[in-house]
């Protein structure tokens, strides 16, 4: 069963909702399968800025409502759960759908959507892990159609960064005396791993030092499962969507190297990086930047965040996106 969910309109003081607002959720027909998308803003005069979540299959919609909702009154927001996750999930999905390049034309579909109805030119691309690898793929594609590019939690070349996560967590266990997790973690040797094995790295990964730094993962499971827009319905296509959707893309995920494939964007590029991110080690995400031409490119660090900095330092992410981000956004869409 689908579950839209509900989300509440935008007004004034005098309680009519605001002229130009936009608060809705539908399920828009992407690359022929029903995808979920939430739109929020208090004037669509604002730039647009979609939002791409990690994973893949990873939803982070509710943290992004709890933690980032203020960014609605700078811009358009599209909170969009991609084909195989939580809202999005469908079992008669054809495994073979789930491919790189099923998920950018998924996200241009929804581009040119989005572009024709609030009459944009371009839109703003914020990714966050997988979502960095969509994002920056998308944008070297189709940069007339991209305003702004803003990554988190930024992949470069996936085995650098799955072998420095791993090297952290297996000296973490050593230092930690830790014999369960140094025996798990010497059995599954070094990357490239199959994908139950990425699944045992990351679960001592979390176990250490945690995805978000700071959050019990109770919290994180409230959060992820509260609010209007979501529901306790959507528990089981969550699970789903964490096993089954990584799972079938593991293969083309562990291959890719935007440092050879996306050199280059026509663009400004902000990374935002979070100085404590263990599951894409920071310094594979700056070797990246370090590569990257852009007509200009900016790297700020989040020096209290790990892997998810607009949850994490949520004062700072947002003032970021509305005092150094949009004004170049305005200034490169006219």
């Amino acid at each position: 069963m689908k579950h839209l969910g509900k989300t509440p309109p935008f007004r004034g003081l005098d309680g009519k909702i605001l002229p130009n607002s936009v608060a809705e959720i539908s399920y828009l027909r992407l690359g022929g399968l029903d995808q979920w998308v939430m739109i929020r803003g208090e004037n669509i005069a604002n730039p647009i800025l979609i939002l791409l979540h990690g994973g893949p299959g990873f939803p982070e919609m509710r943290l992004f409502r709890t933690f980032n909702a203020a960014l609605e009154r700078h811009y358009t927001v599209v909170y969009w759960m991609q084909r195989g996750t939580s809202k999005s999930f469908d079992r008669r999905m054809p495994a073979s759908s789930l491919t790189i390049e099923q998920f950018i034309a998924d996200l241009d579909e929804l581009a040119e959507m989005l572009r024709a109805r609030f009459g944009k030119e371009k839109v703003v691309l914020y990714g966050h892990s997988w979502g960095s690898v969509l994002g920056v793929l998308y944008a070297s594609r189709f940069p007339e159609k991209v305003a702004v590019y803003v990554g988190t939690g930024q992949i470069g070349e996936w085995a650098a960064f799955e072998t420095a996560s791993y090297t952290f967590v297996l000296a973490e266990a050593e230092r930690r005396q830790h014999r369960k997790a140094i025996r798990e973690l010497r059995a599954i040797g070094p990357p490239p791993h199959a994908f139950w094995d990425m699944v045992v790295e990351r679960k001592w990964i979390t176990r250490f030092v945690g995805i978000v730094r700071g959050m019990s993962l109770w919290r994180f499971t409230r959060i992820t499962l509260g609010g209007p827009e979501a529901s306790m319905f959507d528990l089981p296509n969550i699970l789903r969507s964490q096993l089954v959707t990584p799972k079938v893309i593991w293969q083309e995920l562990i291959g890719v190297n935007l440092i050879k494939t996306a050199p280059a964007l026509q663009m400004p590029v902000f990374f935002f990086l979070g100085r404590h991110d263990r599951v894409v080690a920071p310094e594979t995400s700056v070797a990246y930047f370090d590569m990257l031409t852009a007509p200009s490119k900016q790297l700020v660090w989040f020096e209290e965040s790990g892997h998810e900095p607009p949850a994490e330092e949520p004062k700072k992410f947002n003032g970021l996106m509305t005092e150094l981000v949009r004004p170049v956004v305005v200034a490169f869409s006219a």
